[in-house]
């Protein structure tokens, strides 16, 4: 699934909901951040080596999975009040990437 069809899905799932008014472009950009720390709790007091264990218990890995998750429907929506194309965003931003950061050979 590319960015496009990502937020097509988020957005008639939004829609078929009514909840298009509370997605505002403070509110969800808020979510995100709301999300992001969610997802930060199952890192907490961890260092890498006890995180990478812990992920492999499926319960684990599926909790972590769904906070990644929600981050990344808030921002679907998000760039789509905002009217950004994310597929487009991501390229160019790689493309600046690569420019400040080339590969040294």
């Amino acid at each position: 699934m590319d960015f496009k069809e990502l937020e097509e899905r988020v957005v008639s799932f939004r829609d078929a909901r009514g909840w298009a008014e509370y997605h505002t472009p403070k509110n969800l950009a808020v979510s995100v951040a709301v999300e992001l720390g969610e997802l930060l709790e199952h890192f907490q007091w961890e260092d890498d080596a006890e995180i990478l264990e812990a992920a492999k218990d499926p319960a684990k890995k599926e909790a972590i999975a769904d906070e990644i998750a929600d981050v990344i429907i808030y921002l679907a929506l998000l760039s789509h009040e905002l009217g950004i194309d994310l597929d487009e965003a991501v390229e160019r931003k790689l493309m600046k990437n690569g420019e400040k950061y080339p590969v040294r050979t």
